[in-house]
């Protein structure tokens, strides 16, 4: 990509690996030494600023082997969602209207939108300000529980308006896009 290879990145990332390895065996060397001249792990601590773990990996390095194998074995098994596992968009539900007609919400001036749309506390919105109108139809479009909510606080024309720029969950943007392939034309036209 842009004339770079695989490899040469795999190489720039294999060169900091031994260079980070190589500064680490270095520090963890003269940490020993100063434990070994009476230094206790607790000065260590106190004077470079390092965790106590970090410390005791230092003047054990077997241990800091054990920790990362450790990682890595729990890391690749924690990583994965169970068999079973749906993912929040695809569990949660999301409101469509039934006709982009029947929005009529407002369109400039200032709104506060009720709790159960907006419970972050910042739930006023000034309208004549683009990134506030954004965000508002952006979380009435994801938070709305009924048609209603879509009613009162949506806009036909600027709903189409906004459309193309707007941060949607896939599964919302595809559910409306759906039902209203004038959306799906208004992003076509905006790209």
């Amino acid at each position: 990509m842009n004339g770079h290879t695989d490899d040469e990145l795999r190489g720039v990332v294999a060169e900091y690996e031994a260079t980070k390895n190589a500064a680490i065996a270095k520090r963890d060397a003269a940490l020993r030494a100063f434990h070994t001249a009476g230094w206790r792990a607790v000065d260590l601590q106190r004077v470079t600023g390092y965790s106590r773990e970090t410390i005791r990996q230092a003047l054990h390095p077997e241990t800091r082997l054990a920790a990362n194998s450790s990682r890595r074995k729990t890391a690749g098994a924690s990583n994965r969602p169970p068999a079973d596992y749906v993912p929040f968009g695809d569990r949660k539900r999301y409101v469509v209207a039934d006709h982009l007609a029947e929005l009529h919400g407002p369109t400039t001036g200032i709104v506060s939108l009720p709790h159960h749309l907006d419970w972050s506390g910042s739930a006023e919105y000034v309208l004549d300000r683009p990134a506030r109108l954004a965000s508002m139809y952006r979380t009435v479009l994801t938070e709305a529980v009924t048609s209603d909510d879509l009613r009162n606080w949506l806009d036909k024309a600027l709903l189409i308006q906004l459309w193309p720029s707007l941060w949607l969950p896939p599964q919302l943007r595809r559910s409306w896009e759906g039902r209203f392939p004038e959306l799906a034309d208004a992003r076509a036209a905006a790209a």
